[in-house]
Parts: structure tokens; C-alpha cells; sequence
């Protein structure tokens, strides 16, 4: 018998977004429309409590992400914090801007682990993606840095229709700048990523060589790079389960001090979230509104409800869920047991095959998000 409320498992994992400020631009982002401002983000010690909180909860692993977490001048302190409290460091960085001048320091505070983003393995196109010049040449710098201090590397490009011929260049640019992981991550729409859509989206020919090149390579390096593979929603059978389930893994703490259950929560409207400066993160996992309104499978409609997969995706992405069927507790229409499913696989199709993309729309601070594109909800 499926029981409706499972066990509330400990948290595995916290993303701890420092800031939002970066010094890329990419149009695939997936941070909110709305970025948080330099003013309001938590101070040091606010988030060495969280972090301390974290570790007594049960949290393993600390990701410090952003935005850009080195321009953050306090980065190296809260690294240093992640050590003395037992947690595995993993930094997600772009490498550019302040990231070098930073990284001995954040080695030396007991920094575990870097994953360093690209955007294409062809330079000009790389800069184009993430919209700043000059930063292929402070990447590789920085990925030259990490392995000579011995820290362990992993890239993660994200995929998409401008880079996604480009593949095999950039499983060989791993193997060349020493990784030991690399993330093959095909776009998934949501946050900024939704807003350029039609610019992104790659044919499913296109998915499928890609995927076919992964495998292969896979096979041909196996012992000397791993190779994960994220495919794109809207081209798959059947969703993944949001953050490993909502609620189930792992937390997200914005750059305010606002938690979250994935990445993209806020994007729901009528859920409530609270702050870690109103409650501890022992309190938000347990009686959070938010976290609560997912969790499980007691909030789950048909077909999700009496699915054999129900405990192995967890209904998929609810934020994907809204945007596509308008209702968050629908079955995510990346489902094949959606009702939706082929008006989702008709739009990829739709607009990879636009014979031109639309010009990137890039990320800024303060800037007006373009329109949201129409999704597929009768």
C-alpha cells in the first residue's frame, strides 16, 4: 500500500545562493525573472548559522552558487565555515571576474570541489552565449588553477540550440582542461531559460545525436571522465523528479534568506515561503507551507495518483506543470501519461524549426523580462 505521507527524510543537500550578481548574462539562466539586489542579501553571519543549522539538519553537501558566489568579498569566510562544520564544499562558478584572484584563498579555507560552467567550446560563440567578452580565456585559466591546486573539476555545459553541435568539442575541452566530471545538461525551461525558449530550442535529430555522441564517449573514457547526461523535457517520455523530489533532498536559501524547495518555486503563486531569519531550517523542512504542499503523494491528481512511477518522479516539475497545463498540481506535461504531452512535443518541434532564432534575451538585474511565451494549457 503507497503510503500518501511517506517519512519525512533529512535534507541531503543545500543550495546556498549567495547573490545574484554575475558577471555573465546568459539567456538560459535559471534564477528568477526578478533578481535580489546586492542590498538585501544576507549578511556572513547569517549565513553561518544557516550552514551550521544545515549540518545539524542532516545536510551533507553545500553547493555555493549565485549568480556568482566569489563576488561575494565574504566567500572565502563562509567556504571556510562550510570546513569547520563538516560540509562538503562544492563551488558553481563561472570562473571569471574576481574567481581567480579568489581561488588559492578558497583552497586554502578547505574548498572540496569546483564546478566550473562553459558555455561553448568555441570561444567567440561562448562569449556570445554568455554575453561578455574575454571570458573563454579567464575559464581556462581558472580550470588550470583548480587542478594544479589538486581540487577536483567538473564542467557543466548547459545545452542548447546555439552550442549544441558542439558537443563533441566540449567532451574533448573536459578531457583537456583535466576534469574528472562533466555535466552534458540540455536546457530545462524554466526562470530565464522559458523566456528565450524559442531561441534555444534544439530539433530532436539535433537531441538525439547528442545523445548518441555522449554515449559513445562514455564508453571511450570511461575511467577518466564522467560524463552525466541531463535530456530536455520537452523531448522526453517521462519527467524527472523536481530536486529529487519536492521536498524530499534538498533545500534552495535565495540570496534574502528565502527557502525554497527547488530552484524555481516562486514562480507559484498562492505557496508561502519563509525566511531563515524568522525561523530555523529544522522548522521550514518540517512545517513549511511550501515545502509541505508538494511533498509526498497525497496532493497528486490522475493520472499521477494511481501511477507505478508516482514514488520514482514524483509528479514531475510542478513549476513546469503551471507554466505548461496552468495548474501546478496537473501532471507535468514532459509526461507521456499527460494529456498535454504531444502539445508540448508539438511546440519544441514548432519552434526549433524557426528557420531563424529570436535573438537571445540576456539576464540583467533590474531589467524588464521579455513577455513569457505562451505555453500549451487548453
Amino acid at each position: 500500500m503507497n503510503a500518501v505521507t511517506p517519512a519525512l527524510p533529512a535534507p541531503i543537500g543545500l543550495l546556498a545562493e549567495l547573490t545574484h550578481r554575475c558577471p555573465l548574462r546568459c539567456p538560459y539562466c535559471s534564477n528568477p525573472l526578478e533578481l535580489d539586489r546586492r542590498s538585501a542579501e544576507l549578511d556572513t553571519a547569517t549565513w553561518e548559522r544557516v550552514l551550521a543549522e544545515a549540518a545539524a539538519l542532516g545536510v551533507l553537501h553545500v553547493h555555493l552558487s549565485g549568480g556568482e558566489p566569489t563576488a561575494r568579498q565574504d566567500i572565502v569566510a563562509i567556504t571556510a565555515a562550510c570546513a569547520r562544520l563538516g560540509l562538503y564544499s562544492n563551488l558553481i562558478t563561472s570562473g571569471v571576474g574576481g574567481a581567480l584572484a579568489k581561488l588559492d584563498a578558497l583552497s586554502d579555507a578547505g574548498l572540496d570541489h569546483v564546478q566550473l560552467s562553459i558555455q561553448a567550446a568555441e570561444a567567440s560563440n561562448a562569449e556570445r552565449i554568455g554575453g561578455l567578452r574575454n571570458a573563454q580565456p579567464q575559464k581556462f585559466a581558472f580550470a588550470e588553477r583548480v587542478t594544479a591546486l589538486g581540487l577536483p573539476l567538473t564542467l557543466n555545459a548547459v545545452i542548447h540550440r546555439g552550442n549544441i553541435g558542439e558537443v563533441p568539442a566540449i567532451i574533448d575541452l573536459a578531457v583537456q582542461l583535466g576534469a574528472k566530471r562533466l555535466e552534458v545538461a540540455h536546457t530545462q525551461y524554466y526562470g530565464w531559460a522559458y523566456v528565450n525558449r524559442a531561441a534555444l530550442m534544439p530539433a530532436k535529430p539535433e537531441v538525439d545525436r547528442s545523445i548518441r555522441v555522449v554515449e559513445e564517449a562514455r564508453e571511450r573514457l570511461k575511467g577518466r571522465l564522467v560524463i552525466d547526461l541531463v535530456v530536455p523535457d520537452y523531448y522526453a517520455k517521462y519527467p524527472k523528479a523536481c530536486a529529487g523530489g519536492w521536498g524530499r533532498r534538498l533545500m534552495n536559501v535565495s540570496p534574502t534568506g528565502k527557502v525554497l524547495p527547488c530552484h524555481a518555486a516562486e514562480t507559484i503563486p498562492g505557496l508561502e515561503f519563509w525566511h531563515v531569519q524568522d525561523h530555523s531550517l529544522a522548522e521550514i523542512w518540517a512545517r513549511s507551507p511550501a515545502f509541505s504542499a508538494y511533498r509526498g503523494t497525497g496532493w497528486m491528481k490522475e493520472p499521477c495518483r494511481s501511477c507505478d512511477r508516482r514514488e520514482t518522479d514524483w509528479g514531475g516539475c510542478r513549476c513546469q506543470a503551471l507554466a505548461l497545463a496552468g495548474d501546478a498540481a496537473a501532471t507535468d506535461p514532459a509526461c507521456s501519461l499527460s494529456p498535454l504531452h504531444a502539445r508540448v512535443q508539438a511546440l519544441a518541434v514548432a519552434e526549433s524549426a524557426l528557420e531563424t532564432a529570436p535573438d537571445y534575451r540576456y539576464r540583467t538585474i533590474g531589467g524588464a523580462p521579455a513577455a513569457i511565451p505562451e505555453g500549451v494549457a487548453p
